[in-house]
């Protein structure tokens, strides 16, 4: 054999390893990123599992609260019959903004703030605000990694070529950042 076809299976060989390297690369990235929307899942069933204790414990004594009470068991029936994570994230902002509501609702009943029960749900659910905030950006995170491999030359075209497209990032609702206004 001569040295150029040397050079050439050389360069094909190289070609094929790093192919094959970059598509390995991508399928990690994107399966990383299935695992981390699980956690951010697994907050919200969390805060989820919460909500009716919290709820029950403070019904009794806030009556006339019922809207907070029908928006929650709203988002959470919407939350689980939501299929994709537009939908699921969508549905986690409406529990959010109801949860909010009932937050500064409980701030108004004293019989409340000196519960036991209500002081302890409350505290595990702000534990699990902060969980859900940590998964979040964990999954920002790894769409934020995996983005730029599919977006880097020549990673590009190797993305392109077996189908890996940008993946969305979580963002929070509209009006998220906005306090939740309660009138009596």
């Amino acid at each position: 054999m001569k040295k150029s076809t040397y050079i050439i299976i050389g360069v094909i060989v190289v070609v094929l390893f790093y192919g094959w390297t970059t598509y390995n690369g991508l399928v990690t990235a994107s399966v990383g990123i299935d695992g981390q929307w699980a956690q951010v899942e697994t907050q919200y069933q969390r805060r989820f599992d919460l909500i009716p204790n919290l709820v029950e414990s403070v019904k009794g004594i806030m009556i006339q609260e019922q809207t907070v009470f029908t928006a929650i068991a709203e988002a959470r029936t919407k939350y689980s019959g939501a299929m994709t994570v537009d939908e699921k994230a969508r549905a986690a902002g409406q529990v959010e903004s109801a949860l909010g509501r009932l937050l500064v609702i409980t701030e108004n009943y004293p019989q409340l703030k000196s519960s036991e029960t209500v002081q302890t749900l409350m505290s595990q659910l702000e534990g699990t605000e902060n969980r859900v905030a940590v998964e979040r950006k964990r999954f920002n995170d790894a769409i934020a990694s995996y983005n730029l491999k599919t977006k880097r030359f020549p990673s590009s075209l190797i993305a392109s070529l077996f189908g890996f497209g940008s993946r969305d990032y979580f963002e929070a609702a509209a009006g998220a950042e906005n306090a939740p206004k309660v009138s009596f």
